[in-house]
């Protein structure tokens, strides 16, 4: 990581470009898969969290839920995912990952993996872990200092 410790510029910004990088990096991966990193990202978290609702999915990829909406409804067109009635409300539906949909994931993820893997090749592990670190440490803070 090293370089000058002393550089200009907004910590905010250079997270946003950091992430726009990786974003462009992992989704040149995803393309083979026919997914965008939003749909791999909902095909993600609605494997590990089954049911979560419209409103969750745009909240947890940065969207609003017009944009989740649409993006739903191509992965639901590919078979990938599939919506059921909220059994407590009827005006929300529960997302859930399929068959296809968790067999797409985890091709996938391999990629993703691979990739950042090749990303992060440079760092010693004790970089990353500190970076992994002080990544979860700023999210705490800003959600809860």
């Amino acid at each position: 990581m090293g370089g000058n410790r002393n550089k200009p510029g907004s910590l905010t910004f250079m997270v946003r470009k950091v992430w726009l990088d990786m974003r462009a990096a992992i989704g040149a991966e995803l393309k083979e898969f026919g997914l965008s990193t939003s749909q791999y990202a909902t095909l993600m978290m609605t494997q590990a969290h089954p049911g979560m609702s419209v409103a969750d999915i745009a909240r947890e990829v940065s969207s609003t839920r017009q944009a989740a909406n649409e993006m739903l409804g191509g992965l639901e067109a590919e078979g990938l995912i599939e919506r059921r009635p909220n059994p407590t409300d009827r005006r929300v539906h529960q997302i859930h990952i399929t068959e296809a949909g968790r067999a797409r994931f985890t091709e996938a993820r391999k990629a993703v993996v691979r990739r950042e893997a090749e990303l992060e090749s440079a760092f010693t592990p004790e970089q990353r872990e500190t970076v992994r670190d002080w990544m979860e440490g700023m999210s705490e803070a800003c959600r809860f200092g």
